[in-house]
């Protein structure tokens, strides 16, 4: 059992960085297209 506690933290921990770069990929396409809107 404890084998895979520690498994499953790592895949937490893998989950959350994957999030936060798509999130941050997502922001930074947002702010792109806003500021080609903007400049138009």
């Amino acid at each position: 059992m404890s084998k895979n506690n520690e498994h499953d933290g790592m895949d937490l921990r893998g989950t959350l960085a994957s999030v936060m770069v798509v999130g941050v990929i997502i922001v930074v396409m947002w702010v792109v297209v806003y500021m080609m809107y903007i400049s138009r």
